[in-house]
């Protein structure tokens, strides 16, 4: 928790924290109202350990370069780090994966006009093989984001981001009583409300060891 400046943390069940988390994601949460004061930090699962919470957001205009450089500096000391959205209604998806010090991946898919301008490296291999299976190139242009014919890998993008992170990692969407855990998940506070100071979505920082 250090290297993301996290204080205070208290111990809180998975179902405790699910519950803090989405009200977060609503602006529902009081002297919360963006969301970005807490966060969860879960037990390690699987080998990974979940950081959730709308300030993990990847692809947030305020946030997006904080949570590159965090994940950057998280894979140089783990191996791997990785950064999710994933909003519950059609909200759309994003993703960020870096190893060991590099990022190798950055996608933005929310229906947002800056979407394009936030994609860095190239093209995951889920990525390609979705493209592959919806008859287009595995390679694209971000400049042809508005061409009808990528209307099908927008559409399955938006949806994305459990499956990459299922695939590169663990995704909290599918966490099981037989997932392998250990240690206790706590609830912790964020530099954004120590230093002060929507539909409800997943935002997601992973960390984990290399392969």
């Amino acid at each position: 928790m250090k290297v993301l400046g996290l204080i205070r943390p208290v111990p809180v069940t998975f179902a405790e924290a699910e519950t803090l988390i989405e009200e977060d994601g609503h602006g529902e949460a009081d002297g919360n109202p963006d969301g970005l004061a807490r966060v969860y930090v879960s037990p390690e699962v699987d080998g990974w350990t979940l950081v959730i919470g709308p300030w993990c957001d990847p692809c947030d205009g305020e946030r997006g370069d904080e949570v590159l450089r965090l994940c950057t500096e998280l894979s140089a000391r783990y191996g791997r780090a990785q950064a999710y959205y994933y909003g519950w209604q059609g909200d759309g998806s994003a993703w960020l994966i870096a190893e060991r010090g590099n990022v190798l991946r950055r996608y933005c898919a929310t229906g947002e006009d800056n979407d394009a301008l936030s994609t860095l490296g190239e093209p995951l291999p889920l990525e390609r093989a979705r493209r592959e299976q919806l008859g287009l190139s595995p390679t694209w242009d971000e400049g042809t984001r508005d061409d009808e014919a990528e209307d099908e890998w927008k559409g399955a993008a938006f949806d994305l981001a459990p499956e990459i992170a299922a695939a590169l990692g663990t995704s909290p969407l599918t966490l099981t009583a037989d997932t392998p855990v250990h240690g206790t998940g706590v609830l912790a506070l964020t530099p954004a409300r120590t230093g002060l100071g929507s539909d409800a979505a997943a935002t997601v920082v992973e960390a984990g060891p290399a392969t």
